[in-house]
């Protein structure tokens, strides 16, 4: 079994936020591949699902992003999962717009959602690092993940978390790689192998014939 946690804050006031990229989705994986609808449950939003034999939870922790980890903490214990079983989804501002990385364990980088599950199960659980970018100063952070992802942004936006959902079937059963190559697809999808055709080619007209007529030949013909 496994426990899919995507970050954010709870409200309407925060559903648009960079910081809410976690909740996102969730969202788009839940009604994409059938899940339970959302139910209150464990300091937070869940629904259940499946991906072939193995049985899903994803959760919305509605505690605030300080304190996610009680909310985490809370879920793994009732499902008796270990920290391997769990799977974050997270605004990563170390990474630019539409890029995703994929890690296991390690800090928090002064992420304080993350900071907060560390508190309650420790480092060693699977993140899913989902880029918005940097502001350019790290004191202009908590305001930049706290705003809106602006309308310039929609289209990769929407095409990260299809992708996200195309391949999570990947990242349940433990090949990262298929994963991150599902949302590449959507984020950069390949161009076309079907080149322009090449012009013909044209054959060379051929090199005249040399004229071997006598000087008065030539003006006889002339003159004709």
């Amino acid at each position: 079994m496994k426990l899919l946690v995507g970050l954010g804050n709870p409200g309407a006031k925060y559903a648009q936020n960079r910081h809410n990229i976690g909740f996102m989705a969730m969202d788009r994986i839940a009604a994409d591949h059938g899940f339970s609808g959302w139910r209150s449950k464990f300091q937070g939003q869940t629904c259940d699902g499946r991906f072939g034999p193995e049985k899903v939870t994803l959760l919305k922790p509605e505690t605030f992003m300080n304190l996610s980890g009680q909310s985490v903490g809370e879920a793994m214990r009732y499902l008796k999962l270990a920290p391997e079983d769990v799977i974050v989804f997270h605004d990563e501002i170390d990474l630019a717009p539409g890029k995703v990385r994929l890690k296991t364990g390690g800090g928090h980088a002064g992420h304080n959602g993350l900071r907060s599950i560390h508190g309650h199960i420790g480092p060693d659980y699977d993140r899913v690092r989902m880029g918005v970018g940097h502001p350019g100063h790290k004191d202009a952070v908590p305001g930049y993940v706290l705003r809106d992802f602006p309308k310039a942004d929609a289209e990769w936006l929407d095409d990260e978390l299809r992708g996200v959902s195309d391949g999570i079937a990947e990242l349940i059963a433990g090949d990262g790689g298929k994963f991150l190559n599902a949302i590449a697809l959507r984020v950069a999808p390949p161009r076309s192998s079907k080149s322009a055709p090449k012009p013909k080619a044209v054959a060379p007209a051929p090199e005249p014939a040399p004229d071997t007529r006598s000087a008065m030949q030539k003006l006889v013909d002339k003159f004709r």
